[in-house]
C-alpha cells in the first residue's frame, strides 16, 4: 500500500509539473523529429495540451513499412487534434517485451503500447495494468473486426487490447503441379487424400512441412480437430483444462494417418520451417500450409520470379463428411494489439487515439505495408493482386478464426504442446498418450 501511495503521489506530481509547464508555454517532453510531435494549439492559447506516450516494436531498419505507417497515423491524429502530442519509443521485439516487464513492475507503462494475446496478456490484466476497451468496440469500431479476433484479447468477459494485424493459414499450392497430374484444389478431406495419393504415386512430394518448428505441425492438427469437432472444440478444451474429447483423439489419429500416407516431405520432423518453405518455393513440394504473412512471396515480392508467383494459388482446409467444422473456419490469430494503461493520466485521450489508430491502420496497412489487418477491408476500394483480394474477402466472411493453441496455452503447456506435436507426427506417442499429456499439463495450470 505504501508503494502504491508513493507511486500515485509521484504520478500526480509529474502531472502537475507537466500541466504547469504547458500553461507557461513549455514543452511536455522532448521528442525526436521522427515523432512529428511538435505540439500545436490550433491557434487557441486555451487549447488543452496533452502528451500521450506510446511504445511500439517496429524500428525503422527492420520494420520500415510498419514504422512509416505508425508515423503517418500519428501525424494525422496530431493534425486532427491540435494540442495533442504523441511521443514514441521504439524497440526491437525482444527488447520491447523485456522493457514491458520492467515497466509493469513499477506500474509505469506507457499510455499506449502493444501486447500479444491470451497467455501473454493475462498477467498484465491480473495485475490491473491494462484498461478495458469494450467501450471502443461499442463506438466507431463496432462491427469492424474480423470474427474471432478481439476475443483473443478478452479475459473474464472484458477486452483489454485491440488487434491491428491478423493472419490466417490457407493451404498454398502449386497450380502447375496440380494441372500436370489432373488434380483440382480439394474441398473435402476425401478429395485431399486423393490428391496426396496421386502425387505420391507420381513421385511428387505432396506437402512441405518443417515440424522441427513444431508450431507448423500444430496448424495441421488444429485443422483436423476443427473439421472433426467444430470451431469451439479447441477453445473450450483449453479453457476447461481437458483434452479427452474423442474428436481430439481422432484428430491425432488422422495426423498419424497422413504420416503413414507419406504426405509430408522426407525428414519433415527434422526440418525447420525455412527449409520446408524452400522445398515449396523451389517447386519440390506441391502444397504448403502457412500463415498469410507469406502472401507477398506469391504476389508482390520483387525478389521472387513472376513465373513462380503465377503458379501459386490457395485453398481452404477441406471439410470432413460428418464433421462439424466448415470451410469458413480458419486457424490463425491476431499478431499484436493496442493496450491503454489503466493508470494513464490521459486515459480517455489515449483511448481516443487507439480507436483512431486502429481505423487508420485498417485503411492503410494492406496497400502501404502488405499487412493483413484485424479489421474488415473494403476490397472494392483498393488495387491489389488477386490473391490479396481473395484472402481479404475470406477474412471478411470468416465464421471463426481459432487462435493458435500454443498462443492460447500458458507457457509450460505451450511448450509441452510443441513437444507432443513432434512426438505425434514422429509416431513416438499414441493419439491417446498425446491427449493424456495435454490433459495433465493443462490441469497443472502453468
Amino acid at each position: 500500500m505504501i508503494r502504491k501511495a508513493l507511486t500515485t503521489f509521484t504520478l500526480l506530481a509529474v502531472l502537475l509539473v507537466s500541466l504547469a509547464a504547458c500553461s507557461s508555454g513549455g514543452n511536455n517532453g522532448s521528442s525526436s523529429p521522427a515523432d512529428n510531435s511538435g505540439s500545436g494549439s490550433g491557434g487557441s492559447a486555451d487549447a488543452e495540451k496533452v502528451t500521450i506516450k506510446m511504445m511500439h516494436l517496429w524500428p525503422d531498419g527492420s520494420n520500415s513499412s510498419q514504422n512509416k505507417l505508425v508515423k503517418q497515423i500519428i501525424m494525422e491524429y496530431e493534425e486532427a487534434n491540435p494540442g495533442v502530442t504523441i511521443k514514441t519509443e521504439v524497440l526491437e521485439n525482444e527488447q520491447y517485451k523485456n522493457k514491458l516487464k520492467v515497466l509493469s513492475a513499477s506500474n509505469s507503462l506507457p499510455d499506449v503500447g502493444f501486447t500479444w494475446a491470451a497467455g501473454f496478456l493475462e498477467p498484465y490484466v491480473k495485475g490491473n495494468l491494462f484498461a478495458p476497451l469494450d467501450d471502443l468496440l461499442e463506438g466507431d469500431l463496432n462491427g469492424q473486426f474480423v470474427a474471432g479476433t478481439t476475443e483473443a484479447y478478452a479475459i473474464d468477459g472484458k477486452t483489454y487490447a485491440l488487434p491491428v494485424e491478423l493472419n490466417i493459414v490457407p493451404v498454398f499450392y502449386n497450380k502447375a503441379i496440380f494441372e500436370k497430374h489432373n488434380l483440382e484444389a480439394p474441398k473435402t478431406y476425401e478429395e485431399f487424400e486423393h490428391v496426396v495419393k496421386t502425387l505420391r504415386e507420381n513421385g511428387v512430394t505432396p506437402v512441405a512441412l518443417g515440424a522441427k518448428d513444431a508450431w507448423t505441425g500444430s496448424f495441421w492438427y488444429m485443422y483436423l480437430a476443427d473439421r472433426l469437432g467444430g470451431p469451439d472444440l479447441l477453445d473450450e478444451s483449453i479453457a476447461n483444462q481437458t483434452f479427452q474429447d474423442p474428436k481430439l483423439i481422432e484428430a491425432a489419429k488422422l495426423a498419424q494417418e497422413l504420416v503413414d500416407m507419406d504426405a509430408f516431405v522426407k525428414g519433415f520432423n527434422g526440418l525447420s520451417n525455412e527449409e520446408a518453405k524452400s522445398e515449396f518455393m523451389n517447386e519440390q513440394a506441391a502444397m504448403y500450409a502457412m500463415g498469410t504473412w507469406e502472401v507477398p512471396n506469391y504476389t508482390t515480392a520483387e525478389d521472387v520470379d513472376q513465373a513462380f508467383k503465377d503458379k501459386i494459388g490457395f485453398f481452404k482446409f477441406p471439410v470432413m463428411e460428418g464433421g462439424e467444422g466448415s470451410l469458413n473456419n480458419w486457424v490463425g490469430g491476431p499478431g499484436v494489439g493496442l493496450f491503454v494503461a489503466e493508470n494513464s493520466p490521459v486515459k480517455e485521450q489515449a483511448k481516443d487515439f487507439v480507436s483512431f489508430f486502429v481505423q487508420k491502420w485498417g485503411e492503410k496497412s494492406v496497400t502501404e505495408a502488405g499487412i493483413f489487418p484485424a479489421t474488415k477491408v473494403d476490397t472494392s476500394a483498393i488495387d491489389l493482386p488477386p490473391m490479396f483480394i481473395d484472402l481479404l474477402n475470406e477474412l471478411n466472411n470468416a465464421d471463426k478464426v481459432t487462435l493458435y493453441v500454443d498462443v492460447q496455452m500458458k507457457p509450460v503447456a505451450s511448450e509441452e504442446h510443441h513437444n507432443q506435436i513432434q512426438a505425434l507426427f514422429g509416431k513416438a506417442v499414441t493419439p491417446e498418450e498425446f491427449a493424456k499429456k495435454h490433459e495433465e499439463v493443462l490441469k497443472a495450470g502453468k
